[in-house]
């Protein structure tokens, strides 16, 4: 480059950040990411902006950053921005720039995770279903169109990024971009086609000049200067591909999804935390939460397939946008003990040693700075460790960090943080609310049985689902009339074989059956008892799915929808009779998603004759005002069946309370201690997977709300009723062994003074005061938060004391020893139990 032409460049650059925040350089070297030249201790949490609204995005980030996170990750969902090739979308909860601006204007940097393939639990793991039709294109190898596409839609983000100054290198939050997603997890079956489209998607990449680093995960080949990053419940044992290269895990998994007819996924924060310091003990310096808020899958946004519509992923913030205690708490106190350590975990690399079987000690010291993390990997026996002189006891299953070498500021066993209880409400019946008691304030329409649309095709043979409907809808319908002189009030069998999700069967125009697969074989091999008549018979198949394929090699092609054999089988004659070859009359979709019946506004609803109960292929409607107040609302769908709601032509996404998990897979308690998997702490069995349902509140007008529902398989609309949650209980429960509270750790230290144990409690809205104490005792309590009793000692000063200190005040803090409540037990053990009630 010339000098004049270098001077431009500068006079250019130095433009843009006169006009900007102060632009800063991101780079890495092997311990972290530097951020104008300065190594950094980050911590990041999962955020989708269009799993929440534009509405919840300051509160959900502010929550964030007050638990004590630095950088705010999202995936870019391509099929959300360009629905249709070349129609774009970034509005309302697709608006992506604003979801980055309202990070900056918190203070939070951002980690773009463009992908495109995003997998996500997202419908078609984020592809638009147009992608699939691109004649000669195959996904995620060298694949020239498919290529092409992906460059294009990934320029088009990072030149919108650009656009709006968001990249750090222009003054912006943005201080990393991810390329491709768990590639390596699944790159085998597309062998050396795969390993050419990973080299490419990387210099693609790396060639759009945003002044960040991009990273892949679970991508141990990712070349330079890409950073391979980690995914998994677990990243401690990690090692990036290069020596010059940091140690960044880009998701912990803080619980799981849930899924229709699954049971309710929970991870301890013990365990949690244990993973987190663990990963901080051996050198890594970036983690992120996945998911810090998982929020609600709208729509048909939901992937799998049988995704359900809630992912809350038991993440620190909750699906409504209320924090999780203790889950938040404890690890806002753990990444403030992290942070105490910052200096030097930043200078040198640890040193680490085992003074004893599955103990590992590591420091990390240079000149006068010096940190330590103890660790016990037993998972069933406590342990004691020496160090520098001193003995530590460390549970199983722990770690203790010291930042200075010295004391110990925390145990990511022992948890300070306050634990709540949420609970819903259902709202008294207002004029135009009552969905329980009167069928007036509904109305309804039936969806026609079969073929109704003038868009209906014949076709010879079975089609596949996803390739007719490209995802336009759930529904297909396959329609056949066959003619059975011989066979009149034959009870015959109808076999059916469908690559899924799920089926109905009409024989003329009555149900005669149903059948659905689930997260684990989506398929059905079903065999249907039917009664036919003389002459012609109409066989009507309504093939569905739940949600499209998300993960795995050649995801997009796995296919869906009823693709034979269909066999009448066990008529009089006792012959067999193949109808898959036969010509089919095909319609996509429902006739009243044509006629734009979710809007509430079109059709012509019927109130006048009796409401249809319990019966499917039902559109309901009525309207109601808005529950009182300012806490989320949910509607809770116990006694209907399946389907999708619309509130004000918005869809809240699938529903389907009587898909139930099964009994069995749950365990009545949960021990943090040793390796969590995804099936380890679940709880719900034998009880309907989803039954309450988000409402955004800025959905909500005052009064005259409408609430639409298709109703599948049948169900009793004036059963359902609407929620408000908020928080019932604050509870915490420390002993005399816990640590003080970590922000006293400093003047601690300092002043040599020796500070003990604390209970803290804080009223979850700046608004409310603790009004009463539920339960006091301080000695040997028993029991967990809405459930705590007495045990074999107490002192009989607690409630009083607890009670003086907190009643009136949004919050409050009690010192757990007996120089506070005297010994009722000499020689014993002991702690304090508190719940108390905000209002």
């Amino acid at each position: 480059m010339r000098r004049n032409q270098i001077v431009l460049v500068l006079v250019w650059v130095m433009g843009i950040c006169a006009t900007t925040l102060l632009c800063a350089t991101v780079d890495y070297d092997h311990r972290a990411l530097l951020i104008d030249g300065k190594r950094r201790v980050l911590i990041s949490g999962s955020i989708h902006y269009p799993r929440s609204t534009p509405e919840m995005w300051p509160d959900l980030i502010q929550k964030s950053k007050d638990g004590g996170l630095d950088v705010i990750e999202t995936y870019v969902f391509w099929n959300q921005h360009e629905p249709v090739r070349g129609q774009y979308n970034f509005e309302g909860k697709n608006d992506l720039v604003r979801f980055v601006k309202a990070v900056a204007a918190a203070g939070l940097y951002v980690h773009l995770r463009i992908g495109p393939y995003v997998c996500a639990e997202w419908n078609y793991g984020g592809f638009p279903l147009w992608l699939h039709f691109i004649p000669g294109i195959k996904f995620r190898t060298d694949n020239e169109p498919f290529k092409a596409e992906m460059k294009r839609f990934t320029a088009k983000i990072v030149d919108m990024m650009k656009q709006e100054k968001l990249y750090a290198s222009q003054g912006g939050p943005i201080i990393l971009s991810q390329i491709e997603n768990e590639y390596g997890n699944i790159d085998g079956p597309y062998g050396a086609a795969g390993k050419s489209y990973i080299n490419w998607a990387a210099s693609m990449a790396t060639s759009l000049d945003t002044g960040v680093p991009w990273v892949m995960c679970q991508q141990a080949d990712a070349p330079d200067p890409i950073i391979n990053t980690c995914n998994g419940f677990y990243c401690d044992q990690f090692t990036p591909n290069s020596n010059k290269k940091p140690k960044m895990w880009t998701e912990n998994w803080t619980g799981w999804f849930l899924l229709f007819g699954g049971a309710t996924p929970r991870r301890p924060v013990e365990d949690i935390a244990f993973a987190v310091a663990r990963f901080f003990q051996r050198g890594g310096t970036f983690q992120n939460y996945y998911m810090y808020h998982g929020g609600t899958n709208f729509d048909r946004t939901s992937g799998g397939p049988f995704i359900a519509t809630s992912y809350d992923y038991d993440a620190p913030i909750d699906e409504y946008g209320i924090i999780r205690q203790p889950k938040w708490g404890h690890l806002k106190d753990l990444h403030k003990a992290i942070k105490l350590c910052e200096e030097a975990l930043i200078a040198t690399d640890p040193t680490i040693s085992s003074p004893g079987p599955k103990l590992e000690v590591a420091v990390y010291k240079t000149g006068d700075k010096c940190a330590a993390f103890l660790a016990n990997d037993n998972d069933n026996s406590d342990a004691t460790v020496k160090f520098n002189g001193n003995s530590y006891q460390l549970p199983a299953w722990s770690v203790s960090i010291l930042p200075d070498c010295k004391n110990v500021v925390l145990n990511t066993a022992k948890i300070n943080s306050a634990s709540m209880i949420s609970s819903f409400t259902t709202e008294s019946s207002k004029a135009d609310t009552s969905l329980e008691a009167s069928t007036s304030g509904w109305s309804w329409i039936s969806e026609p049985v079969g073929i109704s649309k003038a868009d209906s095709f014949a076709k010879i043979g079975l089609v596949e689902q996803i390739n007719t409907t490209a995802d336009r809808s759930d529904y297909l319908w396959y329609s056949l009339s066959v003619d059975l002189q011989d066979d009149a009030g034959s009870q015959a069998v109808l076999h059916v074989e469908s690559l899924g999700h799920a089926l109905h069967a009409f024989i003329n125009g009555k149900l005669a059956g149903s059948s659905q697969g689930n997260g684990n074989k989506r398929a059905l091999d079903v065999d249907i008892p039917i009664t036919l008549v003389a002459g012609k018979n109409t066989i009507d198949l309504l093939s569905l799915t739940v949600g499209l394929q998300n993960y795995g090699s050649f995801f997009d092609i796995w296919g869906a929808g009823i693709t034979g054999p269909v066999i009448l089988k066990g008529l009089k004659n006792g012959n067999t009779v193949d109808l898959s070859s036969q010509k089919w009359t095909y319609q996509v979709g429902l006739k009243g998603e044509d006629l734009g019946l979710s809007s509430g506004s079109s059709g012509q609803w019927n109130s006048q004759s009796t409401l249809p109960k319990n019966q499917p292929f039902i559109w309901y409607k009525t309207n109601f005002a808005a529950p009182s107040g300012s806490n989320p609302v949910a509607i809770d769908f116990t006694g209907m069946g399946k389907g999708e709601a619309w509130v004000n032509g918005q869809s809240i996404g699938r529903y389907w309370p009587t898909n139930a998990a099964p009994n069995g897979v749950c365990s009545d308690s949960c021990n943090y201690r040793g390796p969590y998997t995804s099936t380890k702490c679940q709880t719900n069995c034998g009880k309907p997977s989803q039954t309450l349902y988000h409402v955004p509140r800025s959905w909500l007008k005052p009064d005259g709300n409408i609430l639409v529902l298709f109703e599948e398989s049948g169900g009793d609309p004036t059963k359902i009723s609407f929620g408000t949650k908020q928080v019932a209980s604050l509870c915490a429960h420390i002993s005399d062994s816990h640590l003080p509270p970590v922000e006293m750790w400093n003047s601690d230290t300092k002043s040599g003074k020796k500070v003990g144990p604390v209970l803290s409690l804080k009223c979850p809205h700046q608004d409310q005061v603790i009004s009463s104490i539920k339960f006091a005792s301080y000695g040997t309590p028993l029991g967990t938060c809405g459930d705590y009793y007495h045990g074999r000692c107490s002192s009989n000063k607690a409630m009083s004391i607890v009670q003086k200190a907190c009643i009136g005040s949004s919050s409050c803090s009690v010192g757990v020893s007996t120089d506070t409540f005297g010994d009722p037990c000499k020689g014993v053990a002991k702690s304090l139990a508190v719940e108390a009630i905000c209002t």
